[in-house]
């Protein structure tokens, strides 16, 4: 062998197994791996790697050095080829001169192939400027236009989005504020409920003219604080909390008008059984029938608006605090009752 490639692609299996490390199977990958272009091709078969194929090559150069066929054969004298003669060199045949119909036939040739290449170029140009004229409407109905209504569309959907969130945010608002005026109309109920509590006790042990028209004027204070709290409910669709003001409010104006025979709480009664006969299957009529009560007790005139949708601000608290009643000294009667302050 004359070279380690060669002894890769010639050893035979029973060689290769000679060799320290490599088993059967081993051999048996380098020889389905057969024929290796570089010696490093050997280094790739599976379960060789380089340090046994360093092994290899160090085996093929040992059995090199031992082989007989390594010595050198002398070379007798007579094996040497005779010395050869110096030869006069051939004379090259003379080129003929092409016909000048031949010349003709082959600048005919190169025009027909320049002319067929322009053809070709053109044909081309044609075709790209076609596809241009053509593709660029198409890519345009297809493509953009699309996705040019789609972005207006989100564009679009977006304004109404912002539009939904800013009333949304004011919703949120207006239900804050009503939350908040509904706990102050809360609020003021519980004092004008321990006021009447107290002056009904003092009102027990003397029965005094002002302290009943005081008792009446916290009554009514009370029939108003539960009407505007109704509304509020009303406005937050909890009907069953509001037919129980409405309900609450008309019984303390019948406990009035059963005390002071005032015709114009007749009215406001009337009123206020239609708002309960409509609640909770028609709460828009209702609401126009407690609005209309509402306006007949603070005017004392019948009202002919009817406004549907209630606010907050519509509907002040009436407080009335201790100081106002004076309840620590005996009333008279030629002392002053207070008003009650509206406190929005």
């Amino acid at each position: 062998m004359t070279n380690f490639l060669d002894f890769l692609n010639t050893t035979d299996r029973a060689t290769l197994t000679k060799i320290p490390g490599i088993t059967t199977t081993i051999a048996a990958n380098i020889i389905k791996a057969r024929p290796f272009d570089f010696v490093e091709d050997c280094a790739k078969v599976q379960g060789v790697g380089k340090k046994l194929l360093g092994r290899m090559q160090s085996f093929f150069e040992t059995e090199l050095n031992d082989s007989p066929n390594s010595a050198l054969i002398p070379v007798e004298e007579d094996a040497l080829p005779a010395a050869i003669e110096k030869s006069q060199p051939a004379q090259e045949p003379v080129e003929e001169q092409p016909t000048f119909l031949s010349r003709l036939g082959q600048a005919f040739v190169n025009f027909l192939r320049a002319l067929l290449r322009l053809i070709l170029i053109v044909l081309l140009i044609g075709a790209i400027g076609a596809g241009i004229y053509y593709g660029l409407p198409y890519v345009n109905k297809t493509f953009v236009a699309p996705v040019e209504q789609n972005t207006a569309h989100v564009t679009e959907l977006e304004g109404k989005v912002a539009t939904l969130q800013t009333q949304l945010d004011e919703m949120n608002g207006r239900v804050g504020s009503i939350e908040s005026s509904i706990e102050v109309h809360t609020t003021s109920l519980d004092q004008l409920k321990e006021m009447q509590t107290t002056l009904e006790g003092e009102l027990t042990q003397k029965n005094d003219t002002v302290l009943l028209k005081l008792n009446h004027e916290i009554m009514m204070t009370r029939a108003l604080d539960m009407l505007g709290r109704a509304r509020l409910y009303l406005a937050q669709s909890n009907f069953g909390l509001a037919k129980e003001d409405v309900q609450s409010a008309r019984d303390l104006l019948v406990t009035i008008k059963s005390e002071t025979k005032d015709p114009l709480l007749t009215q406001v009664i009337a009123r206020l059984d239609l708002a309960l006969g409509n609640l909770p299957a028609f709460p828009v009529v209702a609401s126009g029938d407690l609005e209309i009560a509402w306006q007949l007790l603070m005017s004392g005139e019948p009202v002919n608006t009817i406004t549907a949708t209630p606010s907050p601000e519509a509907f002040p608290t009436f407080t009335l605090t201790p100081e106002t009643l004076n309840l620590s000294s005996t009333p008279t009667a030629e002392s002053p009752i207070n008003n009650s302050t509206a406190t929005p």
